[in-house]
C-alpha cells in the first residue's frame, strides 16, 4: 500500500469554477508597527512564521458583489490576526456585512486554507480528476461537496483553483448587497509576525576626544506568512500596553541596502504618549525577510568612554550594618562603557560599537541595548571588559563605636594597567552600610559625590599603578541603634 500523500506537488490555476468570489487587494495598504524585541522576529534562522509583534494593517479591497445576501471571501491575510478586532466596512455604502468568519491558515494544510469555500479540482498523480466541486474542509485530506455527494480525498497530487491562488488566512463574509458590481471595501485588523526596533552602528574615530560616526536605522522583521508590497509604514516608539496575552504579538533572509546621505528621512510626530515615524515611501516586506531603512541621516557627534570600577549599589538597608564581613571586597574587572547624548528622540534598539584597527579595518568591540531616549537624554551601554587594566579593592580599616553611634570604613583600591598608554580609569563606590555618612579623608578629590555614591578619576600610567585610599564615616541617631 502507498503512503497517504497530502503535500502539494503542484498548486495550478485556472479558471474559477464558481462558489463565494474572492476579493482582491484594491490598493497598497497602510500598517502601523509597533516596536519589538522578539529575537524569533531577527532571527538569522528558523522556520514558518512567529507569533510575536503587533502591527495594525489597513487595506483597500475590490469586492464583487452581487445584489441580495450572499457569500464573498477575502484572501491572503496573515496568519495571526485578532479576530475580534477585525473590522470590514464599505465607505459608499454598497453593502452592509451580516457576519464574518475567519479561518486560520495553520498547519501542514494552511495554502489550502484560503480556498475554503471555493470550487476546486482535485488531481492523481496521473492527472485523472478525483473530486470536483466545493471545498468544505483542508485538514487530514480534502473534503469537497460536488453534484453528486462529498467526497474526502486523502491521496492526491494537485489542487486547481482561482487565477489567484490565495495564500495565509482567509475572510469569509456573508453580505447584504444593495446592487451587483464592483464595490471597494475597507479593512482593518492588528495582527503579529511584524515588528521593528531601532538598529544603531557607531564607529569610533582616531584621537584622544571620543568622537564617532553614527548610523540610525529601523529594523523591519516580516514573518507574518505574507508578503507585503508597497506599503504605508508608519513605525511607533513607545510601550503601549497590550492588556491580551493571547493578542498578536524560511530561512531568514537579510535586507542590503545603501543609503544616500540626502535620502528622504522618516517624518516624526508626536503620537499621544508616543513618537511616530512615517516613512517617505512605499517599502516592499517579503515574508521571512528582515529590512533596513534609515531613521536620521548619519551624522559625526561627540561621546564620553569611561573605564568604569564599580563597588556595591544603591540599596539602603533598613537600620545601619555593623557586621565586619559586609561588602568587604570587590573584583578586579573593568568596565568599558560608552554615553552619548541623543541628539533627536531615538527609539529603543541596539548599538552595535566599532573601532578601526591599525590596518584601517573597522572592527567589533561591543554591543548593548539602549532605551527610549528623548532629545537630550543620554544613552549608555557597556562595551565589555577592559583587556590591560585590573583592579584590587581591599579594606584598610573597621571601628564600630556603638556607644557613640559611629562606623568608621576604609579601602585601598589598587588599579594596574598593563597597557601602552596612560588610562583614567572612574572608581564608583557605594557606602551603603547606613544613609547617614560623610567622606572622613580621601587620597583624591572626588569627582561626583551623592547620597548613595562616591566617584573618583585616578589617573593609572601606562605599565604601571596607582593608589586610592578612602574613609568613611557612617553615624546614627539614637532611635536607630541596631538592637543586635
Amino acid at each position: 500500500m502507498t503512503k497517504p500523500h497530502r503535500t502539494l506537488l503542484a498548486l495550478a490555476c485556472a479558471t474559477v469554477l464558481g462558489g463565494a468570489p474572492l476579493a482582491q487587494a484594491a490598493d497598497g495598504p497602510s500598517i502601523t508597527l509597533y516596536r519589538s524585541d522578539s529575537a524569533a522576529l531577527y532571527a538569522s534562522s528558523g522556520d514558518g512564521n512567529v507569533d510575536d509583534g503587533y502591527a495594525v494593517v489597513r487595506e483597500q479591497r475590490s469586492l464583487p458583489l452581487q445584489a441580495g445576501t450572499h457569500d464573498v471571501v477575502l484572501g491572503d491575510l496573515p496568519d495571526h490576526i485578532d479576530a475580534e478586532a477585525l473590522a470590514l466596512g464599505f465607505p459608499g455604502g454598497d453593502a452592509r456585512v451580516l457576519s464574518q468568519r475567519l479561518l486560520l491558515a495553520q498547519g501542514p494544510d494552511a495554502a489550502l486554507t484560503g480556498l475554503v469555500g471555493q470550487d476546486i479540482h482535485v488531481l492523481g498523480s496521473n492527472g485523472e480528476s478525483l473530486a470536483d466541486g466545493t471545498l468544505l474542509r483542508a485538514h487530514d485530506g480534502l473534503l469537497v461537496r460536488g453534484a453528486t455527494g462529498t467526497t474526502l480525498v486523502r491521496q492526491y497530487a494537485a489542487v486547481r483553483a482561482g487565477a489567484s491562488f490565495p495564500t495565509g488566512s482567509s475572510l469569509d463574509l456573508r453580505v447584504d448587497a444593495a446592487r451587483s458590481g464592483q464595490a471597494r471595501a475597507t479593512l482593518s485588523y492588528p495582527t503579529s509576525g511584524l515588528g521593528w526596533r531601532a538598529a544603531y552602528v557607531a564607529t569610533l574615530q582616531a584621537g584622544g576626544a571620543c568622537r564617532m560616526r553614527f548610523e540610525s536605522r529601523a529594523s523591519i522583521a516580516n514573518r507574518s506568512g505574507r508578503d507585503w508590497r508597497g506599503v504605508q509604514l508608519t513605525l511607533i516608539a513607545g510601550e503601549p500596553r497590550f492588556a491580551k496575552a493571547s493578542a498578536p504579538r524560511p530561512v531568514m533572509m537579510q535586507a542590503k541596502a545603501s543609503f544616500a546621505a540626502a535620502a528622504p528621512m522618516p517624518r516624526q510626530a508626536q503620537l499621544d504618549d508616543y513618537r511616530s515615524f512615517t516613512l517617505p515611501a512605499a517599502v516592499d516586506l517579503p515574508d521571512g525577510s528582515v529590512s533596513q531603512v534609515p531613521l536620521y541621516a548619519d551624522r559625526t557627534m561627540g561621546c564620553e568612554r569611561t573605564a568604569l570600577y564599580e563597588n556595591g549599589g544603591t540599596w539602603t538597608p533598613q537600620q545601619p550594618m555593623l557586621g565586619s564581613d559586609y561588602n568587604t571586597g570587590g573584583g578586579d574587572a573593568i568596565i568599558d562603557t560608552l554615553k552619548l547624548k541623543a541628539f533627536d528622540s531615538l527609539p529603543a534598539g541596539y548599538l552595535r560599537v566599532l573601532a578601526t584597527d591599525a590596518q584601517g579595518v573597522p572592527q567589533f568591540i561591543g554591543e548593548g541595548r539602549i532605551d527610549d531616549t528623548p532629545k537630550g537624554g543620554d544613552a549608555a551601554i557597556t562595551l565589555g571588559t577592559a583587556f590591560d587594566l585590573r583592579a584590587q579593592r581591599e579594606r584598610t580599616a573597621f571601628h564600630v563605636a556603638k556607644a557613640g553611634r559611629t562606623l568608621d570604613e576604609a579601602f585601598r583600591i589598587t588599579l594596574d594597567n598593563a597597557g601602552g598608554s596612560a588610562r583614567t580609569v572612574t572608581v564608583r563606590e557605594h557606602p551603603n552600610r547606613w544613609r547617614e555618612w560623610t567622606l572622613a579623608s580621601s587620597s583624591g578629590k572626588p569627582s561626583r559625590q551623592t547620597t548613595d555614591t562616591l566617584e573618583f578619576r585616578v589617573n593609572v600610567p601606562a605599565h604601571g599603578k596607582a593608589v586610592l585610599d578612602y574613609a568613611v564615616r557612617y553615624h546614627w541617631s539614637a532611635d536607630q541603634q541596631p538592637q543586635s
